[in-house]
C-alpha cells in the first residue's frame, strides 16, 4: 500500500511563515552602508524639529527647533578665500557623511544660503572629504554681511527630509571686493513680479494679500523681455524650485511643482538632465502655507539657455 503524500494545511501555513521570516532576517542583516538608526535623528522634548514629509512640503522654524543634526561651518584652511567647511553630526554625535543620506534632487546635501538683507541667496552643494560627516564648498557673497547656511537632507534610514542651520560672517578680507561703508538695502516693496538676465518671472497668489496658517496656491511662470517663446531645462530634477524665508530668516521652505501643472495637465517626469524640457508659455503650479503673519521673500531656481537664474518675490503675510 502507497505511503500517504499528504500534509496537513497547518503544515504548510508554518512552512510559508517559518520562510518568510527567514528572508525578513537576511533582508535586514545586509549591509545598507549606514550605521545610523532613526534613533540618531530624533531629540525628544518641546520644540524639537519634526521629521518632514518630503511630499508635504512645509515652512520650518529650523533656528527655534531643536534639530536632530548638530552642523558647524568654518573656513576652509589653505583652500582660498568663501571656502568652507560643513560638519554635520546627530544628536548622538555619530558624523554624517554620503553613506548616511538619500539622494533627493540629484544631491544628497543642500545649502541654502542667504544673507541679513535675504537679497543674496544661493544654492550650493558640498562635496564629502575625507573626513567623516565632513563636507566641503566654495561660494561668492554679494556682500560682507552675516550670511545662514540652511542645510536640507534626507538620511537613509528615516527617509524623510531633516535640516539644520549655522552661521558664517563674510568678512571684507573674505569678500575681497567689499566695498568701503557698504549700506544695508531697505525691505523691498511688494513684488510679484522681477526682471532678470532677459526674462521676466511672474508669482501669482490664488489670494491677495497671502494669509497665516491659510494653504496658498502660487502659479509660477518665465517669459523673455522680448515676447519671444522661453524654455525651462530641468535643474536639479524638476523645472523649478522655489525656497521661501522669513524675514528674521528663522527658517524656509523649499517647495517643487505640483505633479499637475497651473493649466491642470501633468508635469513632465523628468529622470535626468537631458529630459524634455516644458513648453514655453506653460504654467507651474505650487502650495505652501505661511505659519506666521510678518514680511518674506521667495526666490525662484531656474534653468534658461542651460545658466541658472535666481529671481525674487518679496510680499507681506496678513494675519
Amino acid at each position: 500500500m502507497a505511503a500517504t503524500t499528504d500534509v496537513k494545511p497547518w503544515r504548510h501555513a508554518a512552512l510559508i511563515t517559518l520562510g518568510a521570516a527567514a528572508l525578513y532576517l537576511a533582508l535586514r542583516a545586509l549591509p545598507t552602508g549606514t550605521n545610523l538608526h532613526s534613533g540618531d535623528f530624533r531629540v525628544a522634548g518641546a520644540g524639537a524639529l519634526e521629521l518632514c514629509d518630503p511630499a508635504n512640503p512645509q515652512f520650518v522654524p529650523v533656528v527655534a527647533a531643536r534639530s536632530p543634526v548638530t552642523m558647524t561651518v568654518a573656513p576652509q584652511p589653505k583652500a582660498g578665500a568663501n571656502h568652507f567647511l560643513v560638519r554635520l553630526a546627530t544628536s548622538t554625535g555619530k558624523p554624517i557623511g554620503p553613506a548616511e543620506l538619500l539622494e533627493v534632487h540629484t544631491r544628497k546635501l543642500h545649502l541654502l544660503i542667504v544673507d541679513d538683507t535675504l537679497g543674496d541667496y544661493q544654492h550650493v552643494h558640498p562635496e564629502p572629504t575625507r573626513n567623516p560627516g565632513e563636507w566641503a564648498f566654495a561660494f561668492a557673497p554679494m556682500r560682507t554681511a552675516a550670511y545662514r547656511v540652511f542645510a536640507d537632507f534626507t538620511p537613509v534610514v528615516t527617509g524623510r527630509s531633516l535640516y539644520a542651520g549655522a552661521d558664517i560672517a563674510v568678512t571684507a578680507a573674505r569678500r575681497g571686493a567689499a566695498q568701503a561703508g557698504e549700506s544695508t538695502p531697505a525691505w523691498p516693496a511688494e513684488t510679484w513680479r522681477t526682471e532678470r538676465d532677459g526674462f521676466v518671472f511672474q508669482l501669482t497668489p490664488a489670494a491677495r494679500p497671502v494669509r497665516a496658517g491659510q494653504p496658498e496656491d502660487l502659479v509660477f511662470n518665465v517669459a523673455r523681455s522680448d515676447g519671444e517663446a522661453t524654455t525651462l531645462e530641468p535643474v536639479m530634477g524638476a523645472l523649478a524650485h522655489l525656497v521661501a524665508f522669513d524675514s528674521e530668516r528663522g527658517g524656509f521652505a523649499h517647495l517643487h511643482p505640483n505633479p499637475t501643472n497651473a493649466t491642470g495637465a501633468s508635469e513632465p517626469k523628468l529622470t535626468a538632465p537631458a529630459a524634455t524640457p516644458n513648453a514655453a508659455g506653460e504654467s507651474l503650479a505650487f502650495k505652501l502655507t505661511i505659519p506666521r503673519a510678518g514680511r518674506y521673500v521667495i526666490w525662484a531656481q531656474v534653468k534658461l539657455a542651460g545658466r541658472e537664474v535666481f529671481a525674487p518675490f518679496w510680499f507681506e503675510v496678513a494675519p
